[in-house]
């Protein structure tokens, strides 16, 4: 059996449970190994006992992230279009669309790479950089930039990958890149005393590396798509069905990075230990954040490829077992991250009043954390679906038209603690909207009569 027969065998045939585990679970521990690699950088900077350092971080990852939320453009935009067309038995599509994606990368990479090296300085004023935290932060987006086109081709093929029904190989470079980030951040930041240059060198090595492992594995021809150029092509609908979904994914994305800048802008007003605080908090919220968005990228390429091939009973299927799964997860990871609280914050902050603001946002984050796994999943849903608009909605309004004017409206009321019960404001709206634009494209969808039911090779 090729790549394609062995997805369809998983995709249409096995028990659904086995199969939502069987591509969540590679998933999920990819996004584990991202979050290992998010907390190292922070973590061996904690290691100086230098709070500054620390505050420099939390300002400069926001900006990083945004190379990340641009790879989602062709990863997560590619994975829905390369999945459909394999449902539908487009091998050739799939083809052309994989290789569309590499390219773009390529190219968009390099464009951002160097807006970021020439526009630093407003950058840094933008995000709040105080003559404290100005220098570090500088030095760490500088290193980062020069990764640029790396950056977003690992990014997007941990998607692609999964897409084609090879999670694992996925998961493999994620983790090889993580992990050699994790290896590198104490030689680098701690022996060799480079500090904040020694943990953005370490992210760029093992983005290189992750990306490298995605190339090979098209190379060494294991794979049924293509990275060609001879393959490039934006025709046919091609670029356009991978920027319908892959563009509102990124603006979440994307969005959440400009929602952090405005937080940490916001909040330097109130000092860098604030600042610094609020930044261990996010990261302390992302473990469980991290672990929900595995499992809806993880399930996405199953759900597109039932939508790709009709089998409409078979998504409700995967569907209702996914989001139990979701709710249970996202809560128990909430749990564990409130009674657990304390002693993550210790591990990066060592100044007494970092350490208090840095308890007092996590409590407040963590109040709708358990919503995550539903959000996440019917937001995949609606990227599987290829329901640009409703994506696009949702995508929009979480970190965007809900949040970014709930943290002015709740700063303006509340002061300081109005900046960070803003998320969990946006969390609440944001699940209540996606829940309901997904009950109306699944109505939608399922009332097409052009899309009638497929028999699968065999009863789920």
């Amino acid at each position: 059996m090729n790549n394609n027969q062995n997805a369809a065998a998983a995709f249409e045939t096995a028990p659904v449970p086995q199969t939502v585990l069987k591509n969540a679970v590679p998933a999920i521990a990819a996004m584990l190994m991202v979050l290992i690699y998010n907390l190292a950088d922070l973590f061996f900077i904690g290691q100086t006992h230098n709070d500054l350092l620390v505050a420099a971080v939390s300002l400069a990852t926001p900006v990083f992230l945004i190379f990340l939320a641009v790879g989602n453009v062709f990863g997560i935009g590619g994975a829905s279009a390369i999945s459909r067309a394999l449902g539908g038995g487009s091998t050739e599509r799939a083809k052309k669309t994989c290789a569309f994606c590499m390219w773009g990368c390529v190219a968009v990479g390099l464009a951002l790479s160097a807006a970021f090296l020439l526009f630093m300085d407003p950058l840094l004023e933008l995000v709040g950089a105080s003559a404290d935290t100005r220098e570090p932060a500088q030095t760490y987006l500088q290193i980062v930039a020069f990764g640029g086109p790396f950056l977003l081709i690992s990014n997007c093929f941990s998607n692609i990958l999964r897409a084609e029904g090879q999670p694992n190989r996925a998961m493999a470079g994620q983790i090889l890149g993580n992990l050699l980030n994790v290896v590198l951040d104490p030689l680098m930041i701690l022996a060799l005393d480079w500090g904040i240059a020694g943990a953005a060198a370490a992210t760029v090595i093992g983005n290189v590396a992750g990306a490298g492992y995605y190339l090979l594995y098209f190379l060494w021809g294991r794979s049924s798509l293509s990275i060609r150029p001879a393959d490039f092509s934006v025709r046919d609908g091609i670029a356009r069905s991978v920027l319908a979904i892959g563009v509102p994914a990124s603006l979440g994305s994307l969005l959440m990075s400009v929602s952090q800048i405005v937080v940490n802008a916001q909040m330097s007003a109130y000092g860098d230990m604030a600042l610094a605080g609020i930044g261990v908090a996010m990261k302390v919220t992302m473990i469980s954040s991290m672990i929900c968005i595995g499992l809806g990228q993880g399930v996405q390429p199953l759900l597109g490829y039932c939508v790709g091939a009709r089998l409409w009973e078979r998504f409700r299927k995967v569907m209702r077992f996914a989001l139990c799964f979701a709710l249970g997860l996202s809560a128990a990871m909430t749990g564990l991250c409130y009674l657990l609280r304390g002693q993550i914050v210790s591990v990066f902050l060592s100044e007494p009043a970092a350490f208090d603001y840095a308890m007092q946002f996590t409590g407040i984050l963590l109040s709708t954390s358990f919503l995550f796994g539903v959000f996440f999943v019917l937001c995949n849903a609606l990227q599987a679906m290829g329901a640009a608009t409703q994506a696009l909605v949702t995508n929009l309004s979480r970190q965007g038209l809900i949040y970014i004017p709930a943290l002015f409206l709740l700063q303006a009321a509340l002061g300081m603690t109005g900046l960070v019960w803003a998320q969990p404001a946006a969390d609440l709206l944001s699940t209540f909207l996606v829940a309901v634009l997904y009950l109306f494209a699944s109505h939608r969808q399922f009332g097409n009569p052009s899309g009638s039911q497929k028999t699968a090779l065999s009863p789920a």
